[in-house]
């Protein structure tokens, strides 16, 4: 769920173009025949609120350098079998934020998050606490789980990778803040990840895109594209990895959407998606958002898509 108020959602008819959809969501996805908090406007309920993946590259450990002569010789220690170099892989060099949305104690401080913000075109929450399921888990539990898995595929890929908090906050960071820190660190890639809270029966996972926007701080006009193969990319290789459907309520079944009015996305200037992973409020959805197999597997589908986009 994202930094908005959300309202009810709006069901849409489902799409009659099943095989576009198909196009869409494996335009660029391995395996697809391709190359390799804010957030949505349905959101919460009454209460307001795959073929596997390649493995990463492994390297392997140097061998230790032979020594002919004397013992006393000054030589280069020899690394390590057991510490392989952290920066290799096929993602080396490149920096990759993850934006965990919301913050588990958010509800514990209700008047800071509640601090406007300036997001460039207009103002909004600082944060919101987010959605949980009906029985009680919580969409910041959900996301910093998956963040933390995400986070040890991309290393083991050679990625840089950062969070914009790691529970070491009481609350936020605020949604300017969360732009800033990937905007600070040069990201070559930056995903938020949520879950939505809306209707029983709207069911399936959509990934949210920057729309051109320009006013204030906010200048999108540079990631539009970019962000726009990122997140297709994470779309194809999120179906391929869960199994899970598009959204059948916002995104024509497409799985992507696009929105100007969520700071995160507005006032970044790197590339940046969010992905709503499903519905906490429709039962069968939650059921794979409880499911920390299936959050292996979601971690699997966005870590993979954000390699196929930095692998190009």
């Amino acid at each position: 769920m994202r930094d908005d108020k959300s309202v009810p959602p709006t069901p849409r008819r489902p799409a009659l173009f099943a095989a576009a959809t198909l196009t869409v969501l494996c335009l660029g996805a391995a395996g697809c025949g391709g190359g390799g908090s804010d957030t949505a406007q349905a959101r919460p309920g009454p209460d307001g609120t795959g073929a596997a993946s390649p493995s990463p590259a492994r390297t392997a450990p140097s061998p230790a350098p032979s020594h002919s002569g004397p013992a006393s010789a000054k030589h280069s220690p020899a690394p390590s079998p057991s510490a392989p170099d952290a920066a290799s892989g096929p993602l080396s060099g490149k920096t990759v934020v993850i934006d965990p949305g919301h913050n588990p104690r958010n509800h514990l401080h209700t008047a800071e998050i509640a601090r406007q913000v300036d997001i460039g075109t207009t103002h909004k929450e600082c944060d919101t606490t987010g959605t949980s399921t009906n029985g009680g888990y919580a969409e910041a539990e959900f996301t910093l789980d998956v963040a933390h898995r995400m986070r040890t595929l991309l290393k083991a890929q050679g990625a840089k990778v950062l969070l914009t908090y790691d529970n070491d906050r009481p609350f936020g960071p605020c949604v300017d803040e969360r732009a800033r820190i990937g905007n600070k660190a040069g990201a070559d890639a930056v995903v938020s990840v949520h879950a939505d809270g809306s209707a029983v029966g709207n069911r399936g996972f959509h990934v949210i895109l920057p729309a051109p926007v320009r006013g204030g701080g906010a200048d999108t006009s540079l990631i539009v594209g970019p962000s726009r193969d990122l997140g297709t990319r994470i779309a194809g290789l999120f179906v391929r990895a869960t199994g899970s459907a598009p959204s059948n309520y916002i995104g024509g079944n497409t799985g992507l959407d696009t929105r100007k009015d969520l700071g995160g996305l507005n006032l970044s200037t790197v590339p940046k998606v969010f992905i709503e992973c499903g519905n906490m409020r429709d039962p069968k959805d939650a059921a794979l958002l409880t499911s920390a197999s299936w959050r292996q597997k979601a971690a699997q589908g966005i870590a993979d898509g954000i390699s196929s986009y930095l692998n190009g």
